[in-house]
């Protein structure tokens, strides 16, 4: 895991444990196979919040130039 505690951290939740918490961006996918082996038997349970998720994902869109309607 990282050691770098100023650096950007991901917000993660587990709907079906009713945990939230932050990780360091390093340690995410790690932090989520992790907890989703020990919790869920490897099922993809815990995520980046879907919130972020989807903010991500239409900013990374915008910029790759999918919502261009001359595209």
């Amino acid at each position: 895991m990282s050691d770098d505690a100023d650096g950007p951290t991901v917000p993660i939740v587990c709907e079906t444990c009713g945990t939230r918490s932050r990780v360091a961006l390093d340690d995410l996918r790690e932090s989520l196979e992790t907890h989703n082996d020990r919790r869920h038997d490897g099922e993809a349970v815990a995520q980046v919040d879907p919130v972020l998720a989807d903010e991500l994902a239409d900013h990374v869109a915008a910029d790759l130039g999918l919502y261009d309607p001359e595209a």
